[in-house]
């Protein structure tokens, strides 16, 4: 099987009919595109856990990283998730020729691609290929990389409150 960019799959081996799709690893190099970053609107949800490492980061204070950096999205099941900012162009408010928080950047960034969401089928990996060179390139994380990326995200959820 080929893959977007003419190579062969950079999908390690079959998965069984019980597995998922990446059981035998999948490969993936960031290329610092900041494709992820910019140009188009997106969220950057955030966990109590990043939001205390980037106030810290940032030698500030919680509460004002809060009020200066972020904003409450609705529409996520009657509740308001915390998300990062973005400018007005859509990039992150975090990105200046690169990112200037990337040693505290948070969980949603350091994860990328290994999300439920991209994840979720072989068609949804070759999807999200289409906006990220560094899909199928590069080193192959294996299977228990990959889960333990996902149970991390389970275990510090996002923040959310009542609208």
């Amino acid at each position: 099987m080929n893959t977007l960019h003419g190579e062969k799959d950079s999908r390690a081996g079959k998965a069984g009919p019980d597995e998922p799709f990446y059981a035998g690893g999948l490969c993936f190099s960031c290329t610092r595109c900041s494709a992820c970053c910019r140009f188009e609107p997106g969220y950057v949800f955030l966990s109590k856990i990043d939001a205390d490492i980037l106030a810290g980061f940032l030698n500030m204070d919680y509460t004002e990283f809060i009020e200066t950096y972020c904003r409450w999205i609705t529409g996520y099941g009657g509740k308001a998730r915390l998300s990062l900012k973005e400018k007005a162009n859509y990039d992150c408010i975090f990105w200046k020729k690169g990112c200037t928080v990337y040693a505290g950047r948070p969980r949603q960034c350091r994860t990328f691609p290994f999300w439920p969401e991209v994840l979720r089928t072989a068609e949804s990996w070759d999807d999200a290929a289409r906006s990220c060179p560094g899909i199928g390139k590069g080193r192959r994380y294996d299977r228990s990389y990959i889960e333990l990326q996902l149970a991390e995200r389970q275990m510090d959820p996002v923040m959310e409150k009542a609208p």
